[in-house]
């Protein structure tokens, strides 16, 4: 398949391998964080960490959308479902989120609500557009990439006037969690990042500068497949032995610099910035994630039901937190492989396959546990 097949040559990546391994320099300790949890399962995959040098770290980020969201995130879409009898409709992994008193929608549709699987936010209009006695909620989650679909359902629920339509809004941004990451006063230490891929492909390369002018932090863009990562890490290594610190973009067959400007306008259009948001493992973090412009807010679902946002402490076994903050590897927290795995999981990032835990679990658990 064009643009995938010969980005996996085995060849072409034991070259690439051995050229990091010429170009790391004996005495250093190079500390890379893969921001997108696809890179994360991509690294786990293929096995790109046994290809590197043992003076090379991958640092796993809070790059995957449902590992992000916090309990009471996923509280409020439960009660919404059980206390207001609303159909929620969402996709599939945040189905199996964990949420306070051992529930997860899954399990609360198990219980009697109307909890329904969805491929698109299309699927969550047809919903609503069949159902017009009923409430339709939307449970909206995702980094940049999933913004502009959101967008766009909003604007086809404005125009048709479906009043039985609303949004449970958690998108959050990509660049706001780096800056939390970097300006945490006890932080992993970092240094550089293997940019996202399909965010990159909607805000660009531009919104990264920052990382590199202000915090002498390279940022290589990079794609999913093995030799994107490889050749991303290469870039990242150069930089870190030169001394520089610049916006690198590897993936130039899908990412430029102004990104998708037709999706960040629609976005602009319907969402404006919090003033603030939770993510689990970072806490609070300001003007990190979206609401809808007032114009919209009659989509809104937190507005419609006044269904506060209760914040949830994680449970105390789980390493999620410290695991999305880079400051564990998954193999470290106790109940990993254990009480806690795919088919049960206690912590976000063992639910959706992005997830680091979910992506150790699968590819490298015994590996890991021996290392």
């Amino acid at each position: 398949m064009k643009y995938v097949d010969e980005f996996r040559d085995g060849e072409l990546a034991r070259g690439l391998a051995a050229a990091i391994a010429r170009d790391a320099e004996a005495h250093r300790h190079y500390r890379f964080m893969e921001f997108c949890g696809g890179h994360t399962h991509a690294i786990s995959r293929y096995g790109l960490a046994d290809l590197l040098p043992d003076g090379i770290r991958m640092i796993h980020g809070p790059g995957c959308p449902v590992c992000v969201l916090p309990i009471g995130r996923i509280d409020q879409a439960i009660r919404l479902a059980r206390e207001h009898r609303v159909i929620l409709a969402t996709y599939a992994d945040t189905m199996r989120v964990p949420a306070s008193q051992r529930l997860t929608l899954l399990r609360a549709k198990a219980l009697g609500a109307d909890v329904r699987m969805v491929y698109s936010t299309e699927d969550a209009l047809a919903i609503a557009r069949a159902n017009p006695h009923r409430e339709v909620v939307f449970l909206a989650i995702g980094f940049e990439t999933t913004t502009p679909p959101t967008a766009v359902a909003v604007l086809h629920a404005a125009e048709a006037a479906l009043g039985n339509f609303s949004i449970l809004c958690n998108h959050v941004l990509t660049p706001a969690a780096m800056h939390a990451i970097l300006d945490a006063p006890q932080g992993v230490a970092i240094d550089g990042f293997v940019g996202p891929a399909h965010v990159s492909t909607v805000i660009g390369s531009a919104p990264y500068e920052p990382f590199a002018l202000d915090y002498g932090k390279p940022v290589v863009i990079a794609g999913f497949e093995p030799l994107d990562l490889l050749r991303a890490i290469h870039l990242l290594v150069r930089q870190v032995n030169e001394g520089r610190a610049a916006v690198e973009n590897e993936f130039t067959r899908a990412v430029t610099r102004a990104g998708n400007v037709r999706a960040q306008a629609l976005v602009d259009r319907v969402f404006e910035r919090r003033a603030d948001f939770e993510w689990r493992g970072l806490g609070t973090i300001p003007a990190s994630a979206l609401q809808l412009r007032p114009e919209f807010a009659h989509f809104d679902a937190e507005r419609r039901f006044a269904v506060a946002y209760e914040p949830v402490p994680d449970n105390k076994a789980c390493a999620c937190g410290e695991i999305l903050r880079g400051e564990k590897r998954p193999e470290e927290c106790r109940i990993f492989g254990t009480a806690c795995t795919p088919e049960n999981p206690i912590g976000s990032c063992m639910v959706s396959s992005e997830g680091a835990c979910a992506a150790h679990y699968t590819y490298g658990r015994l590996r890991g546990a021996a290392a």
